[in-house]
């Protein structure tokens, strides 16, 4: 009759392990989801960024930290930003420059 007890026991504190692993389990696979949802939100986001609306209807994209193909090899090809207009085909580079405080006063002074 002990042995009995102690079987049921036993098999009663196997069937809560495995109740708690398959919690583990979901709550796991639950906080995969989350973070795979906000990775798409994250992205959708960053698309929205990207593709603006201009106001004469038309779109445009704006790229930065990206390498300008050309037909000869510059050592520099990459611009700050780049607005490309979608509908015209056409492009603006923008270079960003922030100078030294050295070279700002030498530039004042000349």
């Amino acid at each position: 009759m002990v042995y009995l007890i102690i079987i049921i026991i036993i098999i009663i504190i196997i069937i809560i392990i495995i109740i708690i692993i398959i919690i583990i389990i979901i709550i796991i696979i639950i906080i995969i989801i989350i973070i795979i949802i906000i990775i798409i939100i994250i992205i959708i986001i960053i698309i929205i960024i990207i593709r603006v609306e201009t106001g004469q209807g038309g779109k445009v994209t704006i790229l930065w930290n990206q390498q300008v193909q050309t037909d000869r090899t510059i050592p520099n090809n990459k611009p700050g930003i780049i607005i490309r207009d979608n509908e015209k085909g056409t492009c603006m580079l923008i270079n960003v420059g922030i100078s030294g405080d050295r070279n700002v006063i030498k530039k004042e002074a000349e």
